[in-house]
């Protein structure tokens, strides 16, 4: 059988760091109040000249130097976001552009703060379905673009960036000691829409609109969201909590992060948070988390990692992958 088997791994980041003590001087908030609620100290946020397209270009070209391939090499890019430069055409295709590649296909998928999962998710589809060879997986925001930045209980929590991985199909003998994608899970369930959503749209206002969101609704439906599809995982791959080398979970909120691996027995020393550094980059967020946990030397090759995220409407779902 095919899996499909990370190559190569690369991350880009906006040059400003803003810190929450820069923030208290913008909003009426403080360094103490964000750490205690979230473990947020600082983020990154885009400049004029830097935006998702950008950012995701260069963390495609960081993952193919590192996978040693070329844009010529790739047959398929999946951009997850939620703040395209454009309403169309899609991110990937922008991005395609900029790698000089014109051949393939490119699309973007969008599911919020899950948004990779579910890339990573259809890239390994495509690879296992024999419509692709090799994959550039990328999660690329700039949630800055779409904050209130008069509301302090959002616009302390995000930050932008991107994130890439380079998959690559091979055949394998399908056993669980075999590297690549191992199982994953996708959900959603849109009745939870006005818990965390952007108050905008084309079709709707004609604007970009606001990103908002309950807060406390979004941390009362997380835990019991994420355990339940790495649950899932765990039963399609017959393991357990005491199997897996590492968990990278979506860097939206150190307590959520926290309680999830409690419940579901998870040792902390295998959690790789890195939320204080970045805030909620989003879609951008587990990749971002990778690319940290491999390039200190953490992750290493024959692996087992799991990923999870969360996202508006709401969406959720979890990843296996033997690295």
């Amino acid at each position: 059988m095919i899996r499909s088997v990370v190559r190569g791994y690369g991350s880009c980041l906006p040059r400003r760091v803003v810190t929450n003590k820069e923030l208290e001087g913008v909003i009426d908030t403080t360094d103490e109040w964000i750490i205690q609620r979230t473990g947020i100290r600082q983020r990154y946020v885009a400049a004029d000249d830097e935006t998702t397209c950008s950012l995701g270009e260069g963390a495609a070209r960081a993952a193919l130097e590192k996978a040693g391939l070329t844009p010529d090499d790739i047959d398929l890019i999946i951009v997850a976001t939620s703040t395209p430069d454009n309403t169309f055409p899609a991110a990937a295709v922008d991005i395609q552009n900029r790698l000089g590649m014109r051949h393939g296909a490119a699309f973007d998928v969008q599911a919020v703060c899950t948004g990779f999962v579910y890339a990573l998710t259809t890239a390994d589809a495509y690879l296992r379905g024999g419509l692709a060879k090799r994959a550039l997986v990328i999660g690329s925001e700039t949630f800055s673009r779409i904050l209130d930045w008069t509301d302090r209980t959002t616009c302390v929590l995000f930050g932008d960036g991107a994130g890439a991985i380079v998959l690559e199909a091979v055949e394998s003998s399908g056993g669980l000691g075999d590297r690549g994608v191992l199982a994953s899970k996708l959900r959603s369930d849109g009745c939870h829409k006005d818990k965390l959503y952007v108050d905008g749209g084309p079709s709707s206002t004609q604007t970009v609109g606001h990103l908002r969101m309950q807060g406390r609704e979004v941390f009362k439906h997380a835990v019991g969201m994420i355990t339940d599809v790495i649950e899932s995982v765990f039963d399609a791959t017959g393991m357990s909590a005491d199997d897996i080398d590492w968990f990278v979970p979506h860097q939206a909120n150190k307590r959520i992060i926290d309680a999830s691996a409690r419940k579901l027995g998870i040792d902390p020393e295998k959690v790789v948070i890195t939320v204080e550094r970045y805030g909620n980059t989003s879609a951008a967020s587990i990749p971002l988390a990778l690319v940290d946990a491999l390039e200190d030397g953490r992750i290493k090759q024959n692996d087992i990692v799991l990923l999870e995220a969360m996202g508006g409407g709401f969406t959720w779902g979890a990843v296996m992958v033997r690295w």
